[in-house]
């Protein structure tokens, strides 16, 4: 069975007095209210991950880093690698968010090298891939996100493509208040679960778990995950409060 996965993206958000007070609320509200087999992870800011990894320790809620570098250590000032995220035991990092290709050109082929190098070191990459508008209009995003996944993914085995996680993120529905219709959401799903199936056969692609992104929010997270190719939700600016996030995580049903 597909792992059921809500994570939650921070973004550049949170002050740390913030951050400590909402994963602490979370902490509470997901160990009281939470029954499922539901994965939660949060995916905060660098400097708040060693701390707020101490605060969740083994309970409900996992942790995630939002990037990682494709290189393991050296002169690259700013960056964090994933040999670094490995050392403090964080088990969840996004690869390839619409963000980081949109502000920072991240290339196909460095997103590839970033996968290759979370996996390296034991990391779960949360593989974002989606579509802008433009591309939607022009009827040509399923070969978009066929594209994306082929160029940065196609390369690995299939052991190891069975341990990435994929985040379809319609990206004219992030931060924007629109969401992709349940039936636009299921039909994503299951092009990309097509495509992995014909490169590494069905058996690997209906293991690997799916997430919707794009404006999840306690009104339609129930629809959304009662797709049959929606495995749960990359979540962002509802996953900074503590009661529509526990809530969307509520709305996966076991």
């Amino acid at each position: 069975m597909r792992k059921k996965i809500v994570a939650g993206n921070w973004k550049m958000n949170k002050t740390f007095e913030e951050a400590k007070a909402l994963t602490a609320e979370l902490s509470g509200m997901i160990q009281a209210e939470v029954h499922t087999h539901t994965e939660v992870i949060i995916c905060t800011p660098f400097p708040y991950l060693p701390t707020l990894q101490q605060m969740v320790g083994n309970g409900k809620i996992k942790t995630g880093a939002q990037n990682c570098s494709e290189q393991a250590s050296g002169a690259y000032t700013g960056e964090v690698s994933a040999p670094m995220l490995k050392s403090i035991d964080i088990p969840y990092v996004i690869i390839g968010h619409s963000e980081r290709r949109q502000y920072f050109n991240e290339s196909y082929t460095q997103l590839a090298k970033k996968t290759d190098i979370a996996l390296a070191n034991g990391l779960t990459p949360i593989f974002c891939c989606g579509e802008p508008l433009a591309v939607r209009e022009n009827n040509q995003h399923e070969n978009l996100v066929r594209e994306q996944i082929e160029a940065s993914l196609f390369h690995l085995s299939a052991a190891d493509i069975a341990k990435v996680v994929i985040a379809y993120e319609p990206v004219w529905a992030i931060g924007t208040g629109k969401t992709a219709s349940a039936q636009q959401a299921q039909d994503m799903h299951e092009v990309i679960r097509k495509h992995l199936a014909q490169k590494y056969g069905e058996a690997v692609a209906n293991a690997i778990s799916i997430l919707y992104g794009g404006s999840v929010n306690a009104g339609n997270a129930a629809e959304l995950f009662a797709c049959p190719d929606v495995d749960g939700g990359l979540v962002g600016g509802a996953s900074l409060k503590s009661r529509e996030f526990t809530d969307i995580v509520k709305a996966m049903k076991a």
